[in-house]
């Protein structure tokens, strides 16, 4: 406002200093027609494609005042997310050929969870419970403070037939002794291994067998995902996809 006329006119690109997967273009579209509907997009690269250094993602075109007041919104959303769905895209391509598919958390960042979980839909992941009320999700704290795995169970159970909630209980294992526990219970839809070592995930995988889905999660990278999900179990979640991330490195350069 200080140094741009209204009435100026001007153009800008979206400029790729990084490589990986790009994600957030459909989201700046939106952030660009929020601050001023007569902002002309042109993208050139979609959602989800491959990047590298040099590339144009997109280019925007009218008040130079609305494309700076988008600027900063539309980079550091983009930024994220592109990294977000490069590290998904990475471990998507690692499970390939395994019947494993890679899960998001609720460990993101306050207040862009949306914008994290679609970003990692974009890398070709799936999204986890996006919040609490999504899924009655029963980890070691719940068990610990109900007194017990079969007790914390019961009572899940039993709140959801009293509120008449249509939700899927999980619930998280922390050794064999306690799978065997959680088996003798019904109605319980998936069973969180949480930090197993090879051996006995593949030995719960075998335990559980199909009566109900299986889950691997704890400290699991790209070194180790392949063994997780060589052993045979549906899912495997990582925080990791959401909250240990480097943005991807993207500019919006005034077109001369």
């Amino acid at each position: 406002m200080a140094c741009i006329p209204d009435n100026a006119r001007g153009r800008a690109k979206l400029l790729v200093k990084d490589k990986g997967i790009i994600a957030g273009v459909a989201f700046a579209k939106m952030v660009f027609n929020y601050v001023d509907k007569t902002l002309r997009v042109n993208v050139l690269i979609e959602d989800g494609s491959e990047v590298s250094f040099g590339d144009i993602v997109m280019y925007v075109e009218g008040s130079p005042q609305s494309i700076l007041k988008a600027e900063r919104t539309v980079l550091n959303a983009m930024q994220r997310m592109s990294a977000i769905a490069t590290k998904t895209r990475m471990f998507v391509d690692l499970l390939k050929g395994t019947r494993t598919r890679i899960l998001d958390t609720r460990k993101t960042t306050p207040g862009i969870r949306a914008l994290e979980k679609w970003a990692v839909k974009i890398g070709g992941g799936q999204n986890h419970r996006f919040a609490l009320y999504d899924m009655i999700m029963l980890k070691d704290n719940h068990i610990d403070f109900a007194g017990g795995i079969t007790k914390a169970i019961e009572m899940a159970k039993a709140y959801l037939k009293e509120t008449g909630k249509d939700l899927d209980i999980m619930v998280e294992a922390r050794d064999l002794i306690e799978v065997k526990e959680i088996l003798q219970s019904e109605g319980v839809y998936r069973i969180l291994l949480d930090n197993f070592d090879f051996e006995d995930t593949y030995k719960a995988v075998k335990l559980i067998g199909d009566k109900c889905l299986t889950e691997s999660s704890g400290n699991i990278n790209e070194q180790t995902i392949r063994h997780y999900a060589e052993a045979g179990v549906n899912f495997i979640s990582s925080g990791a996809l959401t909250h240990s991330v480097h943005n991807m490195d993207l500019s919006l350069k005034a077109v001369k």
